[in-house]
């Protein structure tokens, strides 16, 4: 029996109180054929089924706890790897303890040696995911619209959804989150997020308002970035995106590109970057308001930072399969399979797409870095953009001001009270 089809312990306790029932019930020469098939089924000792068949088959709790497989060396390693990287998901860390333990101690972060990497490449989902629980609450982590007008500049643009099992990089979904805070009013800051479909790779740049202008220096920035030529540019319906300024820019700038759009009023239609707005944007600066300049330029000088460490650190998982399942009685539902978590730029790689001087360039950067001191800059920009001050807050509190001074300089006119007389 193979590893993959072997029972569990409650299925072998299940499949012997049925069998109990027969073996107490049968002669010597038939308990002797129960015996042989049962430890074909279970692939256990005869020994151990003569004794299990003559309990009462409940499972009790251990006298002695097993001594823990990985000792300190390990579970410090593990520890070290999951803060450089800010804590993810014991499926996103594991496949990518050994290389990340490597690229810390290019960096002099951790010190390794061949039986540790030996047994980070051993270590299972499971331990890891235990690791992680007694660590993740402890240490500090990043912190936690209406109908459209129809609009003229859409009418020739195709209505589509991005496929899910998209393996050409180049197909990039697109967004505009808004730092607005609780009041739209003025000018505020904007971040303008494209994000890969088929490597996850993701660029993030801060435009102030969402005037042509702005939009077309965000895409700019962002192609002038992007090492991987764009393929389809696929935004929702937004007038930001789509007017006949930017539809001008689209031409002349990005003849090459296929444009696509979201069907309207299906948010779902772009689920990648509205994701990643949540983990890569709203977690890093929250919803309150910024729109002054130095609040722009930290930002900016943040998503810098956020685009070395996300892509070239952050293992990402994407969807290998989706099956339909069907329960008798019930409505069908989706199961999602997952691929091995790898770096947006690791898949990237693996697609070819790159240059091999490209490429080269790439890995030296990556292999440079010390991930560890990149989040450090992280979080002191995150700091930095929370102590400025906002230019709205500055100009309510003059508004508020003027208010009461104006209100000083009227005069209180007296309040006269009616007699049984005034109409006389």
């Amino acid at each position: 029996m193979g590893a993959k089809d072997a029972m569990t312990v409650d299925e072998r306790r299940k499949y012997l109180r049925l069998m109990q029932r027969r073996y107490e019930g049968a002669d010597r020469e038939e308990r002797g054929r129960l015996l042989d098939e049962m430890q074909e089924v279970t692939d256990m000792h005869r020994k151990s089924l003569l004794r299990l068949l003559g309990s009462d088959l409940e499972r009790r709790p251990r006298r002695t706890q097993r001594r823990a497989s990985y000792q300190g060396p390990v579970r410090r390693a593990v520890a070290v790897i999951a803060e450089s990287i800010d804590y993810p998901c014991a499926e996103r860390l594991t496949p990518n303890l050994v290389w990340l333990a490597k690229q810390l101690a290019a960096h002099g972060e951790l010190a390794v040696d061949e039986e540790l990497l030996e047994q980070l490449g051993k270590v299972s989902v499971s331990t890891v995911r235990r690791m992680l629980g007694h660590w993740a609450q402890e240490h500090k982590r990043l912190p936690a619209k209406g109908p459209e007008r129809a609009n003229q500049a859409l009418r020739d643009v195709p209505m589509r959804r991005l496929r899910w099992d998209e393996a050409e990089p180049g197909h990039m979904e697109a967004d505009l989150v808004h730092h607005c805070g609780r009041s739209s009013e003025g000018e505020y800051l904007h971040t303008l997020q494209l994000l890969d479909v088929a490597t996850g790779w993701s660029e993030c740049v801060a435009v102030m308002g969402r005037s042509y202008l702005a939009m077309k220096d965000g895409f700019q920035r962002i192609l002038a970035r992007l090492p991987f030529p764009l393929v389809e540019l696929h935004p929702d319906n937004g007038s930001e995106f789509f007017n006949q300024h930017l539809r001008r820019f689209y031409q002349e700038s990005l003849s090459e590109v296929e444009l696509s759009r979201s069907r309207p009023f299906h948010k779902n239609d772009n689920p990648r970057v509205e994701q990643k707005n949540s983990s890569l944007v709203r977690a890093y600066l929250g919803y309150g308001r910024l729109d002054s300049p130095a609040q722009a330029v930290a930002v900016s000088k943040l998503y810098d930072y956020m685009w070395l460490y996300y892509n070239f650190f952050q293992p990402v998982m994407h969807i290998a399969d989706k099956r339909i399942i069907q329960v008798p009685g019930e409505r069908s539902r989706v199961k999602r399979c997952y691929d091995t978590a790898t770096t947006p730029f690791d898949r990237l790689c693996a697609t070819g797409v790159l240059s091999v001087q490209k490429q080269e360039e790439l890995t030296a950067l990556r292999a440079e870095t010390n991930p560890v001191w990149l989040r450090e800059r992280i979080y002191d920009s995150i700091e930095q953009i929370r102590g400025l001050p906002c230019v709205q807050g500055i100009y309510n509190v003059r508004h508020i001001m003027a208010a009461v001074a104006e209100d000083a300089l009227v005069p209180v006119r007296p309040t006269v009270t009616p007699t049984n007389n005034d109409n006389a």
